[in-house]
């Protein structure tokens, strides 16, 4: 049993802040003010006045494709293609002339002001390599990578010869043929990894989404086992329009992007919209499929008990995600069904009462409204108007719209802080959120999502004393300088987390003992 004394605790429970918290085998036994006699005696931790929140989640991460970009190149930083080039030739040494996967080129921080192109990529190695773009959704190749392809790749819609891009489902068939070339072993030690430095970053609760094309969807029954190894829990949603094979697995959830993305996204210019792109007339986006196909997705997955979600960035697609849930909902009534769009970024104000009367939950990554790779004068030229109605977190709230946090890793960085501070300073400061209230979407609501509100999200008694310890007070911070907090501990069932790699057999051991 330890006591933590002396912090200010902000429980994320509807309650008061407290300054004393006992944890005994890993659950909170009391929380208050002061000692009690009756738990005194024990092990001791003084936190100094320190501020302390329960533990982080995060809604929507493509953990293995985050866990390998972290052991691999990330090119987010690159200020042009020169420099990019010599990131990529040094990691070509390294790698020794194997395929390099490379993540994050963005034609908005290359002072060329353009994307790489395929003879772009052939200038900077003679090893296969693909470079994913910002977003996630679009990818290059060079020639030695293209050799590798199968036809059926290469031939798929929205393959670029000349340029070596691909987008829509060229894309994803890419993705897919590379994801086997990572062996099984390779790709549990990135997972261990990444859980380590999500743990040192204070999240403890992760929805990974996955399917990725690996040979009997390896990957997803790889992710399922291995996080039950990790420190956090894990909950894995099946990216597939199968439903009955999340069912087959004793799966619950299914759905995410990928195989569940109803449309593009802004940085490709394909997310589906009820009007047509400012600078662009004849385009509205794409759906990648009719609403009839949704619709029998949805019904099905919801017939079968399962929590569905869907991607929907423009408002067309949320439209039709909406439209797909209404059906499902009329069909088989369920009060607690806790279906999730993802993302939402623009969504008319018709639909956010819809996701109110339906329940369906927004699961929105803040971070987008200030990311570098996809500026907001990008947005302002192809949505005009629009790019001010992005993410209307007041909007949603004020309607009972329940809103949680994610990252969408690796697309933006898992960093609770500053998506918090995001929320809080929305570009259109109407549509901002109060500091608690953009705690509560990162703690508790992200446990609410993955139905853990009993045992996660907040600070009780009963539930896993899992907290972290802040450098100052969240909520008596100025807003605009929330995201200068740091992380200064992190503690899982009152333990701080060391965050160190166990190795493997240590790792497998751990996940097969909570199999």
């Amino acid at each position: 049993m330890t006591a933590f004394i002396n912090g200010r605790f902000i429980p994320c429970d509807g309650g008061g802040e407290f300054t004393t918290l006992v944890e005994r085998e890993g659950r909170i036994v009391y929380t208050g003010h002061g000692l009690p006699p009756h738990l005194s005696g024990e092990a001791v931790v003084d936190l100094a006045g320190r501020c302390v929140v329960p533990s982080f989640g995060d809604t929507h991460i493509h953990f293995q494709s985050f866990a390998h970009v972290l052991a691999n190149l990330d090119v987010r930083h690159a200020k042009s293609l020169v420099a990019m080039g010599e990131m990529v030739t040094a990691h070509e040494v390294k790698k020794g002339g194997k395929p390099i996967i490379a993540f994050g080129c963005s034609a908005h921080t290359l002072e060329e002001g353009r994307l790489p192109t395929r003879e772009d990529l052939d200038a900077m190695c003679a090893s296969p390599l693909f470079m994913v773009k910002y977003d996630g959704h679009a990818g290059v190749a060079n020639s030695a990578m293209l050799e590798r392809f199968a036809p059926k790749v290469l031939e798929a819609e929205g393959f670029e010869k000349e340029s070596g891009w691909f987008y829509q489902d060229s894309f994803y068939k890419a993705t897919d043929a590379i994801s086997r070339s990572v062996s099984p072993l390779e790709l549990i030690r990135n997972i261990e990894a990444a859980g380590n430095y999500l743990g040192r970053k204070g999240f403890s609760m992760i929805h990974a989404v996955e399917g990725m094309g690996y040979p009997l969807n390896l990957d997803v029954d790889l992710m399922r086992f291995t996080g039950r190894g990790l420190h956090q829990s894990v909950t894995t949603f099946f990216q597939t329009m199968a439903p009955g094979k999340a069912r087959l697995r004793g799966m619950k959830t299914v759905g995410g992007c990928f195989a569940n993305a109803l449309d593009g996204c802004f940085g490709s210019e394909d997310a589906a919209l009820l009007e047509p792109y400012t600078h662009d007339a004849g385009n509205k986006g794409h759906l990648f499929y009719s609403q009839e196909e949704v619709d029998a997705f949805v019904k099905k997955a919801h017939g079968m008990g399962l929590q569905v979600t869907l991607h929907g960035i423009g408002d067309a697609a949320v439209t039709q995600a909406l439209n797909a849930f209404e059906k499902a909902l009329a069909d088989k009534p369920c009060e607690d069904h806790r279906h999730v769009l993802i993302h939402g970024c623009l969504i008319t104000p018709a639909d956010i009462q819809r996701m109110a009367d339906l329940g369906v939950c927004l699961a929105a990554q803040a971070p987008f409204l200030y990311w570098d790779l996809e500026p907001q004068a990008y947005l302002d030229r192809i949505l005009g108007d629009r790019s001010l109605s992005l993410m209307p977190f007041r909007d949603l709230v004020d309607a009972g719209v329940r809103v949680a946090g994610g990252s969408d890793a690796p697309t933006t960085e898992p960093d609770a802080l500053f998506a918090i501070w995001s929320a809080c300073n929305h570009p259109d400061p109407a549509q901002s959120l109060t500091p608690m209230e953009a705690l509560e979407m990162h703690t508790i609501r992200c446990a609410e999502f993955g139905r853990e509100e009993m045992d996660r999200g907040s600070l009780s008694a009963g539930k896993r004393a899992d907290f972290v310890v802040l450098d100052r007070h969240i909520l008596e911070t100025p807003r605009e300088a929330i995201r200068e907090i740091q992380v200064e501990g992190h503690y899982l069932e009152g333990v701080l987390f060391e965050g160190e790699n166990r190795g493997l057999g240590r790792f497998l051991k751990a996940s097969l003992m909570k199999s």
